[in-house]
Formats: structure tokens, C-alpha cells, sequence
């Protein structure tokens, strides 16, 4: 572990102060993608194709055999990645807006998608041959944007508990499927010296209760089966190697706190570790961001709080960041089928009202097995390219203001439930929400939506208590025509412009 201010405790932790960078970017792409896009049938498919009822089961045998014969090990074997291109992609990442860059280090499918020297199963042995964290982090450098790795295999013990099992029922009744395979059992196989256990790590008893959401957080007292300090410290030094080997600037955990917290110690030494390192590498600096989720109010102090698709209902003390995805996790080729991605406008109205309250916004956009987006999703990215063409400086490096908007959304807002879930719910946004920004002498008013008649902003008027300086001038971004307002004790009141930049949103640049 790398020696220097941090130590492994909350209280040494607490020293802790989000960046610059981080504060100012805003908005970050990640590339959700790894061994489990390559059947395209989304999320968690390492897990539940060993699930003998469900659909992606039903999938996995229909098109690949029984998980007595041909079980996730097999699919990895088949994932090459041969399309992948990923100069082009961050390209258009970066000219949809993201300012940093998120890769899937490995997920709850224990692989990893890098040069790995603790996990055999990795992307350099077998599928693409590839590095792909490597590769993704050279890219991601040369385009300026900041570099982030997810790292979400703490799980693997227990979400991997379902390739212990068997069919119930049908010709195969009985036949265990290959998560209890072993080393011996490669022999003339294509995996001949690899260890399945490695992979599927399920040389234990699994736990007596099978939803793993009731189980999530490492509870016995559920029937959680809890890991042993030979898995823990093997996701340390797999952890530890990673950041070591890459450098990154950014670490997302997908668990409640840190990894294997609180019935091992090690997420707590990776923090220290990371955040020293970080020092080290930028000479002093601390430039490290290190995401957990369901923090209480002292680890928001030692850590950056994510909340998964979903959000704050009020402007936060302290940054923190919403991750979502505009589909499946991972790759779903029926959410394609059937256009089913999120619109722009979804994800610009949220963003905004993220940034109101000092969030910033981590978007996933799924990547096929073969390495490629579709063209949806590539129109997608456009979409929010020419809304950023007009629109960005209401977004990067702004702050929030003293209230982070109005409007009858506000009414209705949708509380949190456990890492966050609240996406969707509550009252839908209109072109009577308003979110706000500042930066410097400039407060940016985001309308959610095209104002076609007169905007009363009241939280502008002279009698709110929340404007201290008179306003100067009032502009519409992307709009040279002039903006007729004026100012009372209800409101700002702006006419219709008219002509409107965008269907989405519009930003009335307000120079007090």
C-alpha cells in the first residue's frame, strides 16, 4: 500500500476534498462493456443464464446449450471484440460533451477486461486477446478527457451462487451446471490450465437465501454467505494492480460504502492507497475521485456519493455524481430493436437538474459484444452533441446557485430508495421547470422544455431575498435576437424569443 497522508480509517479519510476537474466536468461517458454484451441480451446475463425459468436462460439454451455444457467461461471464449474502434468512439463521446471517461474494469462476472496479474481470466488470455482497460485509457489521454475505471467484482462470491445449481425439471434435471468445475476438469478442453474457480469463485457453501438484493450488503443475518480473507485479498491485489498498472484518475465501486465493506477492510486500504498515489503521481496534488454508494454523512466527507439511476432532491454539500445508462447495463439488442433507449431530451432535463444541486452525471452507452454502438445510440450521441453546441457553458464549470430551480416538478419529486432508483418517478419535467447554474457574475436559467409564452422566473423577483445585484442583461444561448424582459418584486419576466435554439431545453444567460 502506498505510504503518505491517507490511512485505512473514516477519520483519516475525512481529510479528503473533491478536485477541481471533478467539480467542473460534469458529465462523463462510460463504456459498459465487457464479456457479458456478447449474447446482447443484457444485464446481469452471467448470473441469470445459470436462472433455469428466466428469459435469459431461455436465450443462453436456445442459442449456446445447457450451463452444463457451455457455461459463462464458454461465452468469454467467444467475445473477440473484433470491431472495436476505440478512437472513433471517443471522438464522439467527447463531441456529445463527456469531459471524463468511465471503462468496466470487470463486473459481478469476476473478469478482467485488463493486463491482469492476479486473474487469469482476463482479456489479454482469452476473447479479445486484448488490453482493454490499456487500450481504452491510452485513447481516452489522447482525446483530453479524464480517465475512470468500475470496478464491481467484489460480488462475484455470491452473485455467481446460481452456477452452483441445476435444472429441476426437463432432460437435463439434476445435471449441475459448470460454476463447481475445477482445474482437473480441463483436461483436452479449450480452457486446459485455467482454473474455472478463479472465475466463478463458488468452492463454498452458497447462502441460504438466494435474492441476492436482500443479501447485497453482506448480511449473515440474511443468509448472505460471507467471502473468505483469501477472495478478499485477492480483489485487494487485483485492485491494487490496476491502479498501480493505469493510473486512473477516477474509481467507480459498485457497492454499498467500498468493496467487501464491512466484513473485510480492504475497500478502506484501496481508498488510502488510491488517494496517496494520486498525491504521488500529481506532486502533491490530490486529483483522485473514488465513488461508493449509500454513504452516511461522514463517508460523503471521505468519499464521492453515487447514486444509480437516480437523484438528490435538494443542492448537496458536497459533489456527487448520478450514474445511469440510457438502456440495459449491459448491451440489449431488444431495447434496440424495439428504439427504447432514452431520449436527449430525458438525459439533458436530468443533467441539469443534477448540476443544480452538485451532481455530476455519469452515462452509460451500452457497446455491443463486437465492439461497435448502433446507430441509435450513435444518433443519441449526436443529439446531445448539437444541444452541447449551444448549451455547454450553462453546464461545465458552473456551480449551483443559491436554490436549484423551480417549477411543479419540484412538487412532486420522487424520494430515493437504497443506491438511488428514483429515475423516472415523480412529476414529469415541462417547460415550467427551471434549473440554475452560475458561474462568476453569470446565473444560467435552464428551461426544461421551449417557453412558447411568457416566463415568469420567481425566484428572480426583487422580493424573493435571493437576488442581492440588480440584473444587468438577459440572452438566449444560441440566439442573437434581442431578449425583451423585465424585473418586479413577483419575477423575471422574459418574452418569447422567436425563434427557438432547441426543442430540448434553452438557457437564458442572466448577467447580474
Amino acid at each position: 500500500m502506498q505510504k503518505g497522508r491517507f490511512e485505512a480509517t473514516w477519520e483519516s479519510l475525512k481529510q479528503y476534498e473533491c478536485p477541481e476537474w471533478f467539480r467542473d466536468a460534469k458529465f462523463g461517458i462510460w463504456a459498459h462493456w465487457g464479456p457479458q454484451c456478447e449474447p446482447e441480451r443484457g444485464d446481469w446475463y452471467a448470473r441469470n443464464m445459470y436462472s433455469e425459468s428466466g428469459w435469459q436462460a431461455r436465450f443462453h439454451r436456445d442459442n449456446y446449450g445447457h450451463p452444463s455444457q457451455f457455461g459463462f467461461k464458454d461465452v468469454i471464449n467467444e467475445w473477440k471484440a473484433e470491431n472495436w474502434e476505440p478512437d472513433k468512439l471517443m471522438q464522439l463521446y467527447k463531441r456529445a460533451g463527456a469531459q471524463y471517461f468511465f471503462a468496466l474494469a470487470n463486473h459481478h462476472d469476476n473478469f478482467d477486461n485488463y493486463d491482469s496479474r492476479y486473474q487469469p481470466w482476463n482479456s489479454v488470455n482469452i476473447g479479445p486477446k486484448k488490453d482493454i482497460i490499456g487500450i481504452w485509457a491510452k485513447t481516452a489521454r489522447k482525446y483530453g478527457l479524464r480517465f475512470g475505471v468500475s470496478a464491481h467484482a467484489a460480488h462475484a462470491w455470491t452473485w455467481y451462487e446460481t452456477s452452483q445449481g441445476a435444472d429441476k425439471a426437463g432432460p437435463y434435471a439434476g445435471v449441475p451446471y459448470d460454476g463447481k468445475l475445477t482445474k482437473e476438469d480441463g483436461k483436452g478442453k479449450w480452457w486446459e490450465g485455467l482454473d474455472p474457480q478463479d472465475l466463478y469463485a463458488q468452492n463454498h457453501k452458497p447462502g441460504s437465501n438466494s435474492n441476492i438484493h436482500e443479501t447485497w450488503h453482506w448480511d449473515e443475518s440474511k443468509g448472505c454467505s460471507i467471502p473468505d480473507e483469501a477472495y478478499c485479498e485477492k480483489f485487494y491485489n487485483r485492485t491494487i494492480y490496476l491502479i498501480n498498472k493505469y493510473k486512473p484518475d477516477a474509481i467507480y465501486f459498485d457497492d454499498t460504502v467500498l468493496p467487501l465493506y464491512p466484513i473485510s477492510d480492504v475497500g478502506m486500504r484501496i481508498a488510502a492507497h488510491f488517494y496517496n498515489s494520486s498525491m504521488k503521481w500529481n506532486k502533491g496534488r490530490l486529483e483522485a475521485v473514488l465513488t461508493g454508494k449509500i454513504l452516511n454523512e461522514q463517508q460523503r466527507q471521505c468519499l464521492i456519493w453515487d447514486i444509480e439511476r437516480g437523484r438528490s432532491n435538494k443542492i448537496e454539500p458536497y459533489v456527487w455524481q448520478t450514474c445511469t445508462c440510457i438502456g440495459s447495463w449491459h448491451y440489449d439488442r431488444g431495447i434496440y430493436d424495439r428504439h427504447r433507449y432514452k431520449k436527449v431530451k430525458d438525459v439533458v432535463h436530468m443533467l441539469a437538474d443534477v448540476v443544480s444541486k452538485n451532481g455530476s452525471m455519469l452515462l452509460s452507452i451500452p457497446v455491443r459484444g463486437d465492439g461497435t454502438i448502433d446507430d441509435d445510440e450513435a444518433a443519441f450521441l449526436e443529439g446531445m452533441a448539437e444541444w452541447m453546441d449551444i448549451n455547454r457553458e450553462s453546464i461545465f464549470s458552473t456551480r449551483p446557485w443559491k436554490v436549484f430551480g423551480e417549477g411543479p416538478a419540484m412538487e412532486e419529486a420522487a424520494e430515493l430508495s437504497a443506491q438511488g432508483f428514483n429515475e423516472g418517478k415523480g412529476k414529469p419535467f415541462s417547460a415550467e421547470d427551471i434549473r440554475f447554474t452560475t458561474k462568476d457574475d453569470t446565473l444560467y436559467a435552464i428551461v426544461l422544455g421551449w417557453p412558447a409564452k411568457e416566463l415568469h422566473i420567481k425566484s428572480l423577483g426583487t422580493a424573493s431575498g435571493l437576488v442581492d445585484k440588480p440584473i444587468k442583461d438577459v440572452r438566449l444561448l444560441g440566439s442573437s435576437e434581442e431578449i425583451k424582459w423585465s424585473q418586479d418584486e413577483q419575477a423575471l419576466t422574459i418574452q418569447p424569443a422567436t425563434k427557438k435554439p432547441s426543442d430540448i431545453a434553452v438557457v437564458f444567460k442572466i448577467k447580474m
